[in-house]
């Protein structure tokens, strides 16, 4: 829980962590051998004996030219020689009730490797003034005030800035990075690419993310144009105004930028993120021609790197520090280069570390599965291999209210537990098949791993228009009942009047995931899910047909492979 007592689901730090973050401050601010005693109990004493010995801290106000006032905090090498000059990182703040006091337990690795350190919280967050824009323009050019502002302090290198942001943090970087050539690098966690495509996929509303982000904003702290966005996506008018202000907060718009300048981007991203939309981050890497690198690990948004803000080793974080080492010329790293490739974990296992030259490497080709008819005594359908099914229909009754299948249980927690080997658990013979459509491999013959992108073909029939369908491949142990998510995805109907058969393609979320010997691939296509409609809804009961015409039959392409 963060120090203000709101809940804080993408960056929650710990009691402890909270605890050590403030001890930090206190030793910062005051160096005395009493403060620094109480970091003992981490193990962070001798750490901070040195940092109080190399590095100066102070905490600092930045009036912006409209009169917003931008909270932050100054770290600064000491000891150097008259002219000489240090790279330089900026920090803009996740979107946590502290602001850039998140960033504390980095500040003495940074300074220790001769890095000017600048982090701030931007405008309406924390103890920042002004309206939140959400990483608009007006972030944008606040961005640009603060490098001026850091410039003025004489121990900086202009050539060798850089911006390291987790979250809402990452958004920042990326689009300042964009329209100011004074930041050369830029790492990202858990980053966005698209914000249109993170709060509407497939013509699907992200509901439970957008409340959750709306209520860590704080509507009453929002600008006028972005509460009118909140009540616009609330009401599902999803209009040009929306569309607009999605897309100059969208890095992947700024493309052409980056590869003109070169701009050396670090992103991290999550299988199982809620928050905002992993293809879109993927897609975006690897249009980038600069140097660059991907890293996708276990779990949800900010799992990963929460203990690397908090001070301790974290891929993300560790990877952070050595991109700004290779490229700014520090030494907060380990002293080894960085990679410029895709990293990864797979699901459910955090120790796992998969490296490929690029995605296309990564990717594994597509087994074409097709939806079938249930076979003789069975009650689901089937998923085969190599032939065509048509002429099968499977009906299910959208009825407002969903099966025990969901994306996820808890925003962000539910990946967080998977990152600690505990996924949740879907029993899914206890899924009422009037609601959705089952399909299931026959056992798989061996060890086998699905990683890189997903696609399903299916036709739809509803009786009303603008219905939604749900998929979700799982992982079923038939020998216990017990299945594990692997990835899904939504698709709404929106041009589709009632009554008219329509035939769809859609991606589902990539994944990265082994599938033991003997499993069986489930997939599940329903009708709601909380994470994509409000509670209590009352809508009409109508029939949904999933159909599987002749020349349009129905499939889902799996990248399944055997493991050797």
């Amino acid at each position: 829980m963060p120090v203000d007592g709101s809940t804080d689901p993408f960056f929650a730090f710990g009691t402890d962590d909270l605890a050590k973050l403030d001890a930090i401050r206190e030793a910062l601010l005051d160096p005395s051998p009493r403060r620094i005693g109480r970091l003992d109990q981490w193990g962070l004493a001798d750490d901070y004996e040195v940092y109080a010995e190399i590095g100066q801290y102070s905490e600092t106000t930045i009036t912006l030219a409209d009169g917003t006032q931008l909270d932050a905090s100054l770290s600064v090498p000491r000891g150097l020689a008259p002219g000489q000059t240090c790279p330089a990182v900026v920090l803009p703040a996740p979107l946590i009730s502290i602001g850039h006091r998140a960033y504390l337990g980095m500040l003495s690795r940074w300074t220790q490797g001769g890095y000017v350190v600048l982090a701030y919280s931007q405008r309406g967050l924390a103890k920042s003034t002004g309206e939140i824009h959400v990483a608009g323009p007006q972030d944008v050019a606040d961005a640009a005030e603060v490098v001026d502002w850091l410039l003025t302090q004489n121990q900086v290198d202009a050539e060798r800035i850089g911006f390291f942001g987790a979250s809402y943090g990452a958004g920042t970087s990326l689009l300042a990075a964009a329209s100011d050539p004074r930041i050369k690098v830029v790492a990202g966690t858990s980053a966005w690419a698209d914000l249109f495509t993170s709060l509407y996929e497939n013509g699907t509303r992200h509901l439970a993310a957008f409340e959750a982000l709306v209520t860590l904003f704080g509507e009453d702290r929002c600008s006028p144009e972005f509460r009118e966005v909140i009540q616009k996506i609330r009401a599902n008018t999803i209009d040009d105004q929306v569309r607009e202000f999605a897309r100059v907060r969208s890095p992947r718009n700024n493309l052409a930028k980056y590869n003109d300048a070169a701009t050396a981007i670090l992103l991290t991203t999550s299988w199982h993120e809620t928050i905002f939309s992993v293809p879109a981050v993927i897609d975006f890497h690897n249009n980038l021609t600069g140097p660059k690198t991907l890293l996708i690990q276990v779990g949800d948004h900010g799992n990963a790197e929460l203990p690397g803000l908090a001070g301790l080793p974290a891929k993300p974080t560790d990877m952070a520090y050595r991109w700004m080492d290779y490229h700014l010329g520090g030494t907060a790293g380990n002293g080894a280069p960085p990679r410029f490739d895709i990293r990864s974990e797979y699901m459910f296992n955090p120790l796992s570390d998969l490296r490929h030259a690029s995605w296309d490497e990564y990717a594994q080709p597509k087994k074409r599965f097709h939806l079938a008819d249930a076979a003789s005594g069975q009650r689901d359908g089937q998923l085969v291999e190599d032939q065509p099914q048509a002429g099968w229909t499977r009906s299910v009754k959208a009825t407002g209210k969903g099966t025990n299948i969901v994306v996820a249980p808890k925003l962000v927690q539910t990946g967080l537990a998977e990152r600690w080997g505990l996924p949740n658990t879907y029993r899914t013979a206890e899924t009422d098949r009037g609601l959705a459509a089952v399909f299931a491999t026959a056992p798989v013959a061996q060890a086998s791993r699905v990683r890189g992108d997903l696609e399903l073909r299916v036709t739809v029939k509803a009786q009303q228009a603008g219905a939604t369908i749900v998929a979700y491949l799982l992982d079923l142990n038939p020998a216990t009942g017990s299945a594990n998510i692997i990835t899904h995805a939504p698709y709404t109907f929106t041009d589709q009047p009632a009554g008219q058969a329509t035939t769809v393609t859609f991606p589902l979320q990539p994944a990265d995931y082994v599938v033991a010997r003997g499993r069986q691939l489930q997939l599940v296509i329903d009708t709601q899910d909380p994470f994509f409609s409000y509670e209590n809804v009352t809508t009409p009961v109508f029939t949904l047909d999933i159909t599987s015409p002749k020349g349009s039959e129905s499939y889902l392409d799996i990248p399944l492979q055997p493991i050797d």
